[in-house]
């Protein structure tokens, strides 16, 4: 009785949904109908639905007048559905099929766009997050009158504050694993790669640190050029930053180096 019962629901079920507008649609070979029909699911926000119809549609309509408007729904619907892969190919192709259409902007920026979504947490690969910031630049230099590009700028520099965050906390850990030539190095590579980022004392203050730590760990004979160049780089720290949070603590480091060269100088 129960499985007979199942059984009468899922027949019923399956002919409710047979006779549904969108199986109904699905069935028919009135184009036009169908594609009013995926235009309504789309004003609707039933974007899957939608995105499903206008696939089946998109060989019947190309090289047609309405093929523009109905990919640009299409794209669209694929970026809703949050499949920014696929949306970042679709928003490519609809400005290589339409690039004087009055979207071809537009389209660029969504391409563009679709790869900031991409891009994930600091800790991940960033190969997103490089592209945005390529397909930024490419959309602002192509469209350098667009409305679109105050907002593209804002994109690129929180793309550019997330690599230059994962290059910091990678220098901060070559610091706490005891890696200070590493760390010396990655985290003057950060300030060649970021130099006018509002923590480059910041970067700069760490290069000596790091170094003070790499001087004070070497073997006696490297010790005195590793102190040098803590000095060097005190110096050249001074004539940028004078002012800096991190002046007084980068002076601590200098006075230290002083010191151990003074001792080595007397053994």
């Amino acid at each position: 009785m129960i499985i007979r019962t199942a059984i009468s629901m899922l027949m019923a079920a399956t002919l409710i949904a047979g006779c549904s507008p969108l199986a109904k649609i699905e069935k028919s070979g009135d184009y036009q109908k169908k594609l009013a029909y995926a235009n309504e699911l789309y004003a609707r926000k039933k974007y899957t639905q939608a995105h499903d119809l206008y696939e089946s549609l998109l060989t019947v309509y190309k090289g047609t007048t309405q093929f523009e408007n109905l990919y640009y729904r299409y794209a669209y619907s694929t970026y809703y559905m949050k499949d920014y892969i696929q949306a970042a190919f679709h928003f490519k192709n609809f400005v290589d099929y339409f690039p004087n259409s009055p979207h071809a902007a537009e389209m660029a920026f969504m391409q563009a766009y679709c790869f900031y979504k991409l891009s994930p947490q600091v800790e991940l690969d960033q190969s997103n997050t490089e592209k945005a910031i390529g397909q930024m630049q490419q959309f602002i230099d192509t469209y350098p009158e667009s409305d679109k590009v105050e907002e593209a700028n804002k994109i690129i520099d929180a793309c550019r504050a997330k690599l230059e965050e994962k290059e910091y906390r990678a220098a901060m850990l070559y610091y706490n694993l005891g890696y200070y030539q590493a760390a010396a190095i990655t985290f003057n590579n950060v300030l060649l790669d970021y130099p006018t980022s509002p923590r480059s004392d910041e970067y700069k203050y760490l290069v000596i640190k790091s170094e003070y730590m790499y001087a004070l760990n070497s073997v006696p004979s490297k010790q005195e050029e590793r102190f040098n160049q803590v000095i060097t780089d005190y110096l050249d720290f001074m004539q940028y930053y004078a002012n800096s949070k991190y002046a007084r603590e980068a002076a601590t480091y200098y006075h230290l180096a002083q010191q151990n060269l003074k001792s080595l100088s007397h053994e």
